[in-house]
């Protein structure tokens, strides 16, 4: 039976991801984003249970890259389209852009499934991440309309500007550094990741002394990862 156990674990994910999609066309942009969260713990532990349990599969392997298109492709696509269509008060063909993301994550996965380049580290922005950036940002916006991101998502350029731009990273092939470690990393990989998680805590302590939204934590921290290995990748580091 326990080779059934990570299958189980990415069906979660999948369910956390259509519910998500739903609460999404809902407008409620907060309870599809903590079912987003699930969908990535899910989308840790299957892979995290596979490891342990030694059950490895090409079902599990294929159900996993579906579970993502769907919670890390349609989810934040659905959630930024909402979220633009909230702040614009009105339907316009500028809504319709995130759901170009959607696309961009299937080929981002598909290409991921056989490049054997990625097995340490990626080419081009993970789905999870990419999700995780438009999932908080739409939760932000929501938990403080007054914000300053609410203003700048009520005008026809953010969001299908920072849409097109997490789409082009998706399927770019610039190299980022995963945030698994692993006992045979190299120290150039581990110092990146060192300094990232300093950085995580440094976004955690601006958000507790500014009083910020928790989402504001993912947001920043993630921004900050793209930002990293972009900067990274020019100095080719």
């Amino acid at each position: 039976m326990k080779k059934y156990i990570p299958d189980c674990i990415t069906s979660m994910n999948l369910a956390c991801g259509i519910i998500g999609v739903i609460f999404a066309f809902k407008g409620r942009l907060d309870i599809a984003f903590i079912l987003m969260l699930a969908a990535s713990l899910a989308d840790f532990l299957d892979g995290f249970a596979a490891r342990l349990l030694h059950a490895y599969s090409d079902l599990g392997k294929e159900l996993d890259s579906l579970s993502d298109l769907v919670s890390f492709g349609v989810l934040p696509s659905v959630m930024l389209y909402n979220l633009s269509r909230n702040c614009m008060f009105g339907e316009s063909i500028v809504c319709w852009i995130p759901l170009i993301i959607t696309v961009a994550s299937g080929i981002r996965l598909a290409k991921f499934n056989v490049d054997d380049r990625q097995k340490d580290g990626f080419l081009g922005l993970p789905t999870p991440a990419c999700a995780l950036l438009a999932g908080s940002l739409c939760y932000y916006v929501a938990a403080d309309p007054g914000c300053f991101l609410a203003q700048w998502c009520a005008g026809p350029v953010f969001i299908p500007v920072l849409s097109l731009c997490l789409s082009v990273l998706l399927v770019s092939e610039i190299p980022m550094f995963s945030l698994k470690f692993h006992k045979d990393d190299p120290a150039t990989v581990k110092g990146k990741r060192m300094a990232m998680a300093f950085l995580v805590l440094a976004a955690i302590l601006i958000c507790v002394i500014c009083r910020l939204n928790w989402s504001v934590i993912v947001l920043l921290s993630l921004s900050l990862y793209v930002v990293k290995n972009l900067v990274y990748a020019i100095v080719k580091i």
